[in-house]
């Protein structure tokens, strides 16, 4: 089964000034091209047929780049915070009639080389609500902040990690429609906020990743991720 995509591009991307004062981090070049054009190409390569962009910050830009999305190989569809940022959480409930009842989110800032196809097939099969993507971390490539154990998730917390915390938040999940219908349309919502209910309720499943993740939230992410894309297109 191929589910949508939602991806989070709305974000101000203050860290990446002010390389970004005129133009969103989706359009960042990186190795040749805009970030975007990369997280497209490897959608595709999963078989994932349609993206929903969640813009805010300079989105106009992002859809005069990508139009319907066709060159790709996708359908694109867009849908915009307004004048108030909405949040990670509250862009996913504005993007609800177009996600359909069961949906990927991938940040905006994020390359993901990871098996979508298996993640969306334990999803499904775990019943749950909602699925996060794992990775084991360790402090390495940022702080740990998840605890994970038995394909789900048992605690996560951003802001106050705590030490027997090994895994991250790997960038990747997969939700059920239902999860943002209690929310109120058109509020700011962040997606953690979101995920804290679920795990509660043990409604939040969880995929261990092995392979390492990139990322261009920060100057030093986007000079190892244009890095690793150069060597990729070299090979």
């Amino acid at each position: 089964m191929t589910l949508p995509v939602a991806i989070l591009s709305g974000g101000l991307a203050t860290r990446l000034r002010p390389l970004t004062e005129h133009i969103p981090k989706a359009l960042v070049e990186v190795a040749g091209r805009p970030f975007v054009e990369h997280q497209l190409r490897l959608l595709r390569q999963h078989g994932i047929k349609r993206a929903v962009l969640c813009v805010g910050y300079l989105g106009e830009s992002v859809k005069t780049a990508l139009g319907d999305g066709s060159r790709y190989g996708l359908e694109i569809e867009y849908v915009f915070d307004g004048e108030v940022l909405l949040g990670t959480g509250g862009a996913l409930r504005k993007a609800l009639p177009l996600l359909g009842n069961m949906f990927f989110v991938l940040y905006g800032d994020t390359y993901l080389e990871c098996a979508y196809e298996d993640i969306a097939a334990q999803f499904i099969a775990s019943g749950k609500l909602g699925l996060m993507t794992v990775f084991r971390n360790t402090h390495q490539w940022d702080r740990s902040n998840v605890l994970f154990a038995h394909d789900h998730i048992l605690r996560y917390d951003k802001f106050n990690p705590t030490s027997e915390m090994k895994y991250i938040d790997y960038g990747l999940l997969v939700f059920q429609d239902k999860v943002f219908e209690a929310y109120p349309a058109d509020t700011s919502l962040d997606l953690a906020t979101v995920c804290q209910p679920l795990i509660h309720r043990g409604e939040l499943a969880g995929y261990e990743v092995t392979r390492r993740f990139y990322e261009i939230g920060s100057p030093a992410g986007l000079e190892e991720t244009r890095r690793y894309l150069q060597q990729e297109q070299a090979g």
